[in-house]
């Protein structure tokens, strides 16, 4: 065992709350009963409509607040509590997630072993269905469509994906990296606000020379999608525009342009279709605005 590994090195764990205080708290008390002490806790609020101060300094006392005067995004917000971080390693989540002991331990046990690790994630099981994995690593981002799956999404866990294995992206839900790896690799990307900035993120640590990490001995929950909506037009507008950008960045040609093909003889015929045959209006607006905010945008 590393020297490192003995002292417990301070980990600073950054979220975000916007209008979901209850939730933020829920978090928080999570953190207050884990087996790792030594962290420093930054909620980073993205201009709640209700100031959570008072509510999350109850929950836990010793919580660092930012408030921001402006909605940032999940990449802005997380480089405001980034930015404020003194911890030696860096561990983004969700404020709609629970840990579990263990959980920071075999993260960090990760970068012992690893020296090429820039950034690992834990395992995944959905918060309400305790006992089936969202996440146990990603797949890679398919050339034709701009998506990608989840490794083990909806199986139960019956310890198929437990060794620990270098994967294409981390979760965005639960992602820890080094402070002094963010000095090379910089902040996220803050041009996508919502969806795809992890992918964009990952890739940039790649070109690095850095390798992203699966961590099943470290188990978290999550109360997947509780603050956008599981089917909203903003969901459909950030994954329609941020898919595209995220290829356009990321993707040599020719795969771009097998994608774009892709895109414009099949994606956006058969979405336009399906939502007029739907009577979903606003989801075909954000739709085709996602599209449109390409053409019109120099990234």
């Amino acid at each position: 065992m590393s020297q490192e590994n003995k002292i417990a090195p301070l980990v600073s764990i950054v979220t975000i709350n916007y209008n979901t205080c209850s939730v933020t708290c829920e978090l928080l008390t999570s953190i207050s009963r884990n087996s790792y002490a030594n962290v420093e806790v930054i909620v980073v609020d993205n201009a709640s409509v209700e100031d959570p101060t008072a509510a999350l300094l109850a929950a836990y006392p010793a919580v660092k607040i930012i408030r921001s005067t402006t909605n940032r995004g999940f990449a802005g917000g997380n480089n405001m509590g980034i930015v404020e971080a003194t911890g030696e390693y860096i561990f983004l989540v969700n404020n709609d997630t629970e840990f579990t002991d263990g959980l920071i331990e075999g993260l960090l046990e990760i970068f012992y072993a690893h020296p090429d690790a820039g950034m690992v994630s834990p395992k995944f099981h959905y918060f309400f269905h305790k006992g089936i994995i969202e996440y146990a690593g990603y797949q890679s981002v398919d050339v034709f469509t701009g998506r990608n799956s989840m490794i083990g999404c909806k199986e139960p866990d019956q310890g198929q994906y437990d060794r620990i294995s270098a994967t294409n992206y981390a979760h965005g839900g639960g992602m820890m990296t080094k402070a002094a790896v963010l000095k090379e690799v910089g902040l996220m990307p803050e041009v996508y606000f919502l969806y795809y900035e992890e992918f964009d993120w990952c890739e940039q640590f790649k070109r690095k020379g850095y390798k992203i990490y699966y961590q099943y001995k470290s188990l978290i929950y999550h109360k997947e999608s509780m603050s956008t909506g599981k089917n909203s037009p903003l969901k459909t507008y950030y994954l329609t525009r941020n898919r595209i950008l995220f290829m356009r960045r990321n993707v040599a040609l020719p795969n771009r342009i097998i994608f774009l093909l892709y895109l414009t003889l099949f994606t956006i015929p058969k979405n336009t279709l399906q939502f007029l045959l739907n009577k979903e209006k606003e989801h075909l607006r954000a739709f085709w605005k996602g599209i449109m905010w390409n053409l019109n945008i120099v990234n």
